[in-house]
């Protein structure tokens, strides 16, 4: 068995229904099994193309410096316009994972769009009768909050695989999937690693089921049947390449839809390179749009956490219970994502 800082010494070494959610089954279901050296993963491509030269390759590379062994999608490497396949093709690949007895967790290779296109057409009873973790963001979001909504296990927002794998995004896999732990994530310590220090919008600590994601995909699956309830739950954000209007736009869809009165607390992540590209600008920027959606909420929130399209973002662990501290700038886990 590889330990835990021999696989990230090994990693370091590596190259670079309507209107109304869905409630979760009310029967609390099985969480998915904690993640051992040796076991074999899903590697799926739900969304868009693998294209990059060498994604594939640098997915596998980071998989098996892990320590796990990688079991590829019968479709993974196909391409429909801007699509990994048809979406037929690409929903077969995930059922079959969760099917699979020798696959302990899925894997997106990477996101872009197109996993909203496949929630009708995946084995829903198959998926809730085999839970196992799910691993990747972005585009990911639409399938970790279907499963929230349609299973009702934790699934982990983190980096897709293949992503850069710093060690702050290791560490934190790590501690939430194989070590079965309940870390902190966030605070001082890291934001001085990341150079990135969150900002207190309302203070205050709260807890509740940790629930979100990318905005835009959450935005776009407003109305749909395919989200959770967001009852009580602790809302995280992150976008990239959205302006300030866009964001602004999004922001004002869920809080027309109600949920940032419904939620216990907010946080929001890194919203890469959302800014004008217009150089004579004079609109609201990122901060400005925020603090105006945000700041006035009656529950804790921050904005600026460790979590998005950047270098060592955190793992977080969706539908899990946690809290939130405002005054620490942190996510304390109040229960294992896994059993």
């Amino acid at each position: 068995m590889i330990a835990r800082r021999a696989a990230l010494g090994l990693m370091g070494g590596l190259a670079g229904a309507a209107l109304m959610p869905v409630a979760a089954t009310a029967r609390t279901p099985r969480k998915p099994s904690r993640l051992r050296q040796g076991d074999t993963v899903g590697l799926v491509a739900p969304a868009s193309a693998v294209t990059v030269p060498y994604e594939l390759d640098r997915a596998i590379h980071w998989i098996r410096g892990m320590g796990l062994v990688p079991k590829i999608g019968r479709h993974v490497a196909d391409q429909d316009g801007y699509l990994a396949g048809r979406d037929i093709d690409r929903a077969a690949d995930i059922d079959a994972m969760f099917a699979d007895p020798e696959v302990r967790a899925l894997f997106a290779v990477r996101g872009g769009w197109g996993g909203a296109r496949i929630l009708p057409l995946l084995d829903w009873a198959s998926i809730r009768a085999n839970p196992k973790l799910l691993i990747g963001y972005s585009d990911t979001t639409a399938l970790h909050l279907a499963i929230a909504a349609r299973a009702g296990f934790p699934t982990l927002h983190a980096p897709n695989a293949a992503s850069r794998w710093e060690a702050a995004s290791w560490e934190s896999l790590w501690h939430i999937a194989f070590a079965g732990a309940m870390p902190v994530l966030g605070g001082e310590e890291v934001e001085r690693a990341s150079g990135r220090v969150a900002r207190i919008l309302v203070p205050g600590s709260t807890r509740g089921r940790l629930l979100g994601g990318n905005l835009t995909i959450l935005s776009t699956l407003m109305g749909t049947g395919w989200l959770p309830a967001f009852d009580g739950a602790i809302l995280f954000l992150e976008d990239i390449g959205e302006e300030p209007y866009r964001v602004d736009r999004m922001l004002q869809h869920l809080k027309l839809a109600g949920v940032f009165d419904r939620v216990n607390g907010v946080v929001f992540g890194q919203c890469t390179r959302c800014t004008s590209p217009d150089p004579d600008y004079a609109g609201f920027l990122l901060d400005d749009v925020i603090d105006r959606h945000l700041a006035g909420l009656d529950k804790p929130v921050i904005a600026g956490f460790n979590t998005g399209h950047v270098a060592n973002q955190l793992t977080l662990p969706i539908n899990v219970p946690v809290e939130l501290d405002t005054a620490s700038r942190t996510l304390r886990m109040l229960e294992p994502a896994v059993g």
